[in-house]
């Protein structure tokens, strides 16, 4: 699966410091030894008093990312140096002194001189941090010559991982559950913005899974220190929404966590703890939980949580008093990482381990599928897991059980500036799907689709699991309405069960919604099935012939048949236009949403934009703002024998 990073294990270190939005005329110049002109403030409130990356900062002011921190302080990459301080690399040296490799004219073109590692893409100069990530898949362009994040005539385009097309900012969006998560994560993970981007960029070093045990069967990450692509796709996705632009105070993300979880209450020693004197001193940014088998003759499995630590002398004391005294509990350490677990024998013995997780091949093989890791990541071993319940398990169960038994499941919720993804694969499996599926059509539909579901393989589901759902549904409190309705279909309606039903699902199946006519009394939507016309044509007839003569009127539906495909749709006209070969795959918005469309074998594309006018017209303030920033929503993925991947996309405008 692509990522927008490069996948795990594979550089660690490699992040460097970007330059925030300047948010000024891109080739404004400074004389030498002057700091350069002050940013215009921004809208939303305290960060429009932070000074700009590269700006000395003024008294009182919150120091921006990479500003002057302040008098006799270091100053940040490819700020202005102030008098005997040493300049930061790529940044133009005080009184006279041209940068390493660039003549002396006398003044720095702020948005023409290319600080160190600034290797320009296609001839074009930029701030510190603009350098070509095509190779990661990452890669950030502002065609003005302005500095990162900079917003110019033309603005500024975003190139997508590989295979993920282009993702740049459109129209607007629709309100959800992603604003409640956007939210809370940019607050908690972000808490300071500029500020904790100084201080972090980052990304690299020792992971939870790279010191608990190599046995776990199931484990969770939670990052506040993640890669620095991650966090600055979070800082303007937490910008683009009322509730959180203003949010950005200082405070780092460790703090606002634990303010979070103090204000919530219910423990009496946490109540008694204060951040900067009790946890601050030792706690890092990095927590990862592994699920355990049980001990021998054991059913409960065993835990070990793993958190970053500073100091461990601080982290004993202070997760001592965090324990209370009443708690039983082990501790021991491990590559600047505490081991907690309810045994001190299990602490020692998982600390004195040769292997890690990291070093399961299964384990890193998966999260190299998965890619990016970015702020939360999980794995399991879903056969252990399973078992761990299998004494509850019915029959129909446990055979389901029986065919991940081997199988692993792996993801991670990661950011990009211009969407939120889960992203997660399966691999290990058995007998998933048969042979390979056919790909998902969505990219063929008519450009003004507002909203559609492909999905391929439901014909070998109906004809492989028939008995298998029959016997489920008999099990129901609805079982015999639904042998009723079985029956009445092959007597009534003439219809051979379950063949003519998988004739009429199809290899593929797709639905869809035009954008047109929304607000007409003549929706326009349709089904596009990849099967034989003319089998699918005569299950129609007998349906719409049993219909009729029960006295009901036929269906007022339109039907094409084309080259292996049958289309049913509202409207001739829209039936006609969906049968056809359709241009949605041209759109960016799509190919966005839909990383990899044409190998996906299920797929949902919902054009936020496209019918927001529907449901803004209901919302007013805040929460129409909020809703207008979603852009659109994506789910696709592939099956085969063995595997299966996932992309749940949000997008944002």
């Amino acid at each position: 699966m692509s990522a927008n990073n490069p996948p795990h294990g594979q550089d660690p270190d490699r992040t460097t410091a970007y330059r925030w939005s300047q948010e000024q005329p891109p080739n404004q110049t400074a004389p030498l030894g002057q700091p350069y002109p002050p940013q215009q403030p921004y809208a939303g409130g305290q960060y429009g008093q932070q000074a700009p990356y590269g700006e000395q900062a003024s008294s009182g002011q919150q120091p921006g990312y990479g500003e002057q921190p302040g008098y006799g302080q270091q100053p940040g990459y490819g700020q202005q140096s102030d008098y005997g301080q040493q300049p930061g690399y790529g940044q133009q040296p005080s009184y006279g002194q041209p940068a390493y490799g660039q003549p002396d004219h006398g003044q720095a073109a702020f948005s023409q001189q290319a600080g160190y590692g600034q290797q320009p893409y296609g001839g074009q100069q930029g701030g510190y941090g603009q350098q070509d990530y095509l190779q990661q898949g990452y890669a950030q362009h502002n065609q003005q010559g302005q500095g990162y994040g900079q917003q110019g005539q033309q603005g500024w385009q975003q190139q997508g991982p590989e295979g993920f097309g282009p993702a740049q900012p459109a129209g607007k969006g629709r309100k959800g559950w992603i604003i409640a998560v956007a939210a809370a994560l940019a607050v908690v993970l972000l808490g300071g913005g500029a500020v904790w981007a100084v201080g972090a960029i980052g990304g690299g070093g020792t992971q939870p899974h790279d010191v608990l045990p190599p046995n776990a069967i199931a484990y969770t990450r939670l990052d506040l220190d993640p890669a620095a692509n991650q966090k600055l796709a979070l800082f303007q996705i937490g910008r683009k929404f009322s509730v959180t632009k203003d949010a950005f105070t200082g405070e780092d993300p460790r703090q606002a966590l634990f303010n979070a979880l103090k204000k919530d209450g219910g423990d009496d020693n946490l109540a008694k703890m204060d951040f900067a004197r009790d946890v601050d001193p030792w706690l890092g940014s990095r927590i990862g939980v592994a699920v355990m088998p049980p001990a021998a003759g054991g059913k409960e499995p065993e835990f070990a949580v793993a958190v970053q630590v500073k100091d461990e002398e601080a982290a004993k004391a202070g997760i001592a008093k965090l324990m209370g005294k009443d708690e039983k509990y082990g501790i021991a350490f491990r590559d600047d990482y505490a081991l907690l677990t309810d045994e001190q024998a299990k602490a020692d013995k998982y600390a004195a381990e040769s292997g890690s997780l990291a070093t399961a091949a299964d384990f890193s093989d998966d999260l190299d599928a998965v890619g990016e890791q970015g702020v939360l990541s999980f794995w399991t071993r879903l056969g252990e897991i399973g078992k761990l319940a299998a004494e509850d398990m019915n029959a129909e169960e446990a055979k389901a059980l029986e065919q991940v038994k081997n199988a692993r499941f792996a993801g991670a919720l990661r950011f990009d500036s211009a969407y939120a993804e889960l992203a997660g694969v399966v691999r290990g499996a058995e007998g998933l799907v048969d042979g390979d599926l056919e790909g998902a059509k969505l990219s063929t539909l008519p450009a003004s689709t507002a909203g559609a579901l492909s999905i391929s393989g439901l014909d070998q589901i109906v004809t492989k699991k028939w008995a298998d759902i029959e016997k489920s549904m008999a099990a129901t409190p609805g079982g015999s309405e639904f042998k009723q309705f079985v029956e009445q279909a092959k007597q009534t309606y003439g219809l051979q069960l379950p063949d003519d039903l998988a004739t009429f699902l199809g290899k593929n199946l797709t639905v869809a919604v035009d954008s047109e006519g929304l607000d007409s009394d003549q929706l326009k939507g349709g089904v596009r099935i990849v099967t034989d016309p003319a089998k699918a044509q005569a299950v129609f007839d007998k349906v719409e012939k049993a219909v009729t003569s029960s006295g009901q009127p036929a269906p007022k539906v339109a039907k094409v048949a084309g080259d292996g495909t049958f289309t049913v749709a509202t409207t001739d006209e829209y039936a006609k236009k969906l049968a056809e070969e359709g241009t949605l795959g041209d759109s960016e918005t799509f190919t966005t949403a839909v990383p990899d469309a044409d190998k996906a074998t299920f797929a949902v594309f919902v054009d936020l934009d496209k019918v927001e006018k529907y449901y803004l017209k209901d919302m007013e303030g805040e929460d129409k703002a909020n809703a207008q920033v979603l852009r659109a929503v994506g789910l696709s993925g592939t099956q085969t024998a063995t595997d299966a991947t996932f992309s749940l996309r949000v997008l944002f405008n």
